[in-house]
């Protein structure tokens, strides 16, 4: 009897099954707080760009690049996540990005100049585009049967990005320099430090070397941002000459990447899959005239109608919550109606609700008119995205998968800082040279500009296949 006693006394308090639940949610949680950090800081500058000009000294067309920099940074980093992981481990990388990201915004909140700024932007957002991919990779290994539920719980905190963002750098600069956007990263960054060396698990030397394609990354980096810089600076020798050679190194990294097959950076041949062509075109816009709307928003209202910055923080938020709402009923929508005509409907209703910003621009401020707005902008632009990557998968093999995913993520990386590069340079220039057409001043012919964006998305979506033809 007594050793019946011990025997209960002695069994385990808690058991297997809950410790391994406690254990995955502790990697969960560690691995996306550097996920919702670098989507924090893709949105958080939007509100301060024009103190940013002020105090920088700089231009529209310049100090833009704070955001469309850490994008572009963002999706060149993506290509080098699967090579690195192989090479040194999921979680030595976690933390090597993540204190680089963290040293990054330290020495962006003590940037003496607009040129300073950006580059050390382009360095923050190098460390946190690999933050994302290597945070679903470490779930997927401790979760493994359960990493849908885990991850749908892990990564809603993610989605407040958008939501949080504006408003967070609104009450900064309320109270605070600008500066304090990326110093208040520093506390943040050395707790998830030492939360992800004392809870994420060691996996080094665990992965299948595999190789780089260096001459791809190498003429698809440089390629890119002439192509994004030369236009802002075309008047001048040196621009034109940018744009021309980053046409050059795009051209020939195309010509490259279409001869290498299974080792290339990107799969040319995917694109000549209707599906994956259109959701490649869909993704590319949905995410640009986000990033494009974000960067234009803020920065009308500010300048034309005076409201600080906390206050366009606030009205800002509406919009990701209208992506918030629409995101967990996309399940059932599709099953109603299909993906193609959710896509269709959302990329529609984005572009007519910025096409009322183009009239809000020429008749007034009105606060609730441009909640709404807003709202329904996220709304459509939340209903675009899943759709269209959803029939894009349904169109390739299986084995075609992890290429296509890595593909369609560097294509929609890369619309954000291209649509909002030219809407930027579009709006400086309608501002130094606006001549009136009918009506339109500067801000309503940008917007206009943006809805030719939209206009262009939803064109995309409509050559999007029905599901029932995405698998033939």
């Amino acid at each position: 009897m007594n050793d019946n006693r011990l025997k209960r006394f002695s069994a385990p308090l808690i058991s297997k099954e809950t410790a391994r639940d406690v254990a995955t949610w502790k990697i969960a949680a560690v691995a996306m707080l550097g996920s919702l950090l670098a989507q924090l800081d893709a949105t958080i500058v939007n509100v301060s760009l024009t103190s940013l000009a002020a105090d920088l000294r700089s231009t529209i067309s310049v100090i833009q690049w704070v955001t469309s920099g850490y994008l572009l940074a963002l999706a060149l980093a993506l290509p080098l996540n699967n090579w690195l992981i192989e090479k040194i481990g999921a979680k030595a990388l976690y933390l090597w990005c993540f204190a680089i990201f963290t040293i990054s915004s330290g020495l962006c909140g003590l940037s003496w100049s607009a040129g300073s700024l950006i580059g050390f932007r382009l360095l923050q957002g190098a460390s946190g585009g690999l933050l994302a991919p290597m945070a679903q990779l470490m779930i997927k290994r401790a979760a493994k049967e359960r990493f849908t539920r885990i991850a749908g719980y892990a990564t809603a905190p993610v989605l407040l990005g958008p939501v949080l963002g504006p408003v967070i750098a609104g009450e900064i600069l309320h109270y605070a320099s600008w500066r304090w956007l990326f110093l208040v990263n520093i506390p943040i960054g050395v707790l998830a430090l030492f939360l992800a060396m004392r809870f994420l698990p060691d996996d080094a030397g665990g992965y299948a070397s595999r190789k780089l394609d260096w001459m791809g990354l190498a003429l698809l980096s440089p390629g890119l941002a002439l192509m994004l810089i030369g236009p802002s600076h075309i008047a001048q020798p040196a621009g034109m000459i940018s744009t021309v050679v980053g046409a050059a190194l795009l051209v020939l990294f195309l010509r490259v990447e279409n001869r290498k097959g299974d080792d290339a950076l990107i799969d040319i041949p995917l694109f000549r899959q209707r599906a994956f062509s259109a959701a490649s075109v869909t993704r590319f816009f949905s995410s640009g005239t986000m990033y494009a709307g974000q960067m234009l928003i803020p920065m009308f209202v500010m300048q034309v109608y005076g409201l600080s910055p906390p206050m366009m923080g606030w009205m800002l938020m509406p919009m990701g919550l209208g992506m918030m709402a629409v995101l967990p009923s996309l399940g059932f929508l599709t099953h109603r109606f299909g993906e193609r005509r959710v896509a269709v409907s959302g990329a529609a209703l984005s572009l007519l609700s910025t096409l009322a910003l183009v009239w809000q621009s020429m008749r007034g401020f009105n606060e609730v008119f441009l909640i709404a707005v807003l709202f329904f902008r996220g709304v459509g632009l939340g209903a675009v995205g899943l759709p269209a990557i959803s029939l894009a998968y349904a169109s390739i093999p299986e084995k075609s998968l992890p290429m296509a995913t890595t593909t369609l993520n560097i294509v929609q990386r890369i619309g954000g800082p291209t649509l909002t590069t030219f809407c930027a340079l579009f709006l400086s220039w309608a501002l130094q040279n606006h001549v009136s057409h009918f009506e339109l001043n500067a801000w309503s012919e940008a917007f206009f500009v943006l809805c030719i964006l939209h206009a262009v998305m939803v064109f995309a979506t409509l050559r999007l296949p029905r599901a029932s033809d995405a698998s033939l």
